[in-house]
């Protein structure tokens, strides 16, 4: 459940956005600002009625001295712990999104994903993910540089329990330093 829950946390934080690649239909490096994004999550269940996303009830449940290790581990792949309001910070590096390491992230996982559209202002795309028994349609709309929302719906199977959320996530860009959060890594999400 640790792994699982740390494992979720990343792939949250990063958005969704460059992390649902496959090596056919790679839309070009995303058009957004190199360094430190805040990510912000909504989620909302089948009916759309918001709703506490799993991994946030999870940490809830968690004791301090574990959180705090689960902090520390994800601040070394790159990834703050969710703060009171759910929002998230990540360090993305220009070298990681130019040189394709972000698309290999979700194939770590064994995730695909197929494009409807890649265009410079937004995504469409098709995603599946057997090892976290997802599947996922989204799309992820680039306002400027500095900001990008997505919106993903996701028919999950966690613990034999299967279910439909949607998560709207609102990404913004804080500066070109990163600051004590280091860049994400491909072993973020392993």
């Amino acid at each position: 459940m640790h792994k699982v829950t740390t494992r979720l946390l990343v792939l949250t934080a990063m958005g969704c956005i460059p992390m649902l690649a496959s090596a056919a239909g790679i839309p070009p490096a995303p058009p957004i600002k190199p360094g430190l994004w805040e990510v912000k999550t909504t989620m909302l269940d089948a009916s759309g009625k918001p709703q506490v996303p799993p991994e946030q009830a999870a940490m809830a449940n968690i004791p301090p001295e574990m959180r705090a290790r689960m902090a520390e581990m994800m601040k070394a792949r790159g990834v703050s712990m969710p703060d009171e309001n759910g929002a998230m910070k990540v360090c993305m590096t220009k070298e990681t999104m130019d040189s394709g390491k972000w698309q290999a992230l979700a194939a770590n996982v064994g995730c695909t994903t197929d494009y409807n559209t890649a265009t410079a202002n937004g995504w469409k795309f098709r995603s599946t993910c057997p090892s976290l028994k997802t599947e996922s349609e989204g799309e992820v709309v680039f306002s400027n540089a500095e900001n990008y929302t997505s919106k993903i719906t996701t028919k999950s199977t966690l613990m034999g329990k299967e279910s439909v959320n949607t998560r709207v996530m609102a990404s913004h860009w804080l500066s070109a330093s990163c600051g004590d959060v280091k860049p994400i890594t491909a072993d973020g999400i392993k």
